[in-house]
């Protein structure tokens, strides 16, 4: 685990940016481990881009293994993580058996102790601070944090105890840019941003936003770089148009 944190503080120190996107199964992990990426997150977000939940809150911990293994079989080179509930150190090691690399784990300085039990168990960790989707019914909805002087204060608070406990890099979720930047600044290990600006030393998005594969929700600090359920969509009535599916024929019929 140290040299994990020692080479995220290099990049840190480098203004290199770290790249990662969200992956919940093999041929996904797999082409974006072949693309270079360097982080890719089995994240709770997969509740709602794949199994269609409500929000991230009702996805379960067998999935979650179970969406870590398929991934870990795809990738290679880069670091796998994942998205669940306040944990001790024996869950986190049935992902690192599932194939995880690290883990990571909701919370700021409320979370120390897990933190720690973690990474003195020589488990990598990577921090989450700002919007907290497991907790997103408890905050109201996804909101922008850090509005608040208050606000402000305990994100800064959150991500410096996150590091003394030993994150090698902390995500940055729906932080105003001003905060997320001062954060950026006050700490040795890489922020990861996402929906909160530019300022970060990295960014992160859900691969399904990325590629525009969950049309029915994009958040709107995401400006997709293709539109995938768009032609899926089209080579799927193309399918049917070919082989004179019922629907080709009825739509025939009604002309």
């Amino acid at each position: 685990m140290t040299n994990l944190v020692e080479k995220y503080r290099e990049v840190k120190k480098r203004a290199g940016k770290v790249t990662a996107l969200t992956a919940y199964d093999y041929p996904t992990a797999r082409l974006l481990d072949e693309s270079g990426i360097d982080i890719i997150l089995v994240g709770d977000s997969l509740g709602m881009v794949v199994l269609g939940y409500e929000d991230t809150t009702q996805v379960t911990l067998e999935e979650m293994l179970h969406h870590t293994r398929a991934v870990a079989r795809g990738v290679k080179s880069a670091i796998h993580t994942f998205e669940t509930p306040a944990q001790a150190v024996a869950t986190a090691k049935q992902f690192i058996d599932a194939g995880a690399q690290a883990v990571k784990l909701e919370g700021g300085v409320s979370h120390v102790a897990h933190i720690e039990a973690i990474t003195d168990a020589g488990i990598p960790y990577m921090a989450h601070i700002g919007m907290l989707p497991q907790h997103v019914r408890e905050q109201g909805g996804y909101k922008v944090k850090g509005k608040t002087q208050s606000e402000a204060e305990g994100l800064i608070a959150d991500a410096k105890a996150v590091e003394k406990a030993g994150a090698f890099s902390v995500v940055l979720e729906i932080v105003v840019p001003e905060i997320a930047k001062q954060i950026t600044n006050a700490i040795s290990i890489p922020t990861i941003g996402i929906g909160s600006g530019e300022q970060c030393d990295g960014q992160i998005l859900v691969t399904h936003d990325l590629i525009g594969l969950f049309p029915w929700f994009t958040p709107k600090f995401v400006s997709p770089e293709a539109r995938v359920a768009d032609e899926i969509r089209k080579a799927t009535r193309a399918f049917i148009e070919r082989t004179g599916g019922a629907s080709a024929v009825s739509k025939q019929s009604k002309v």
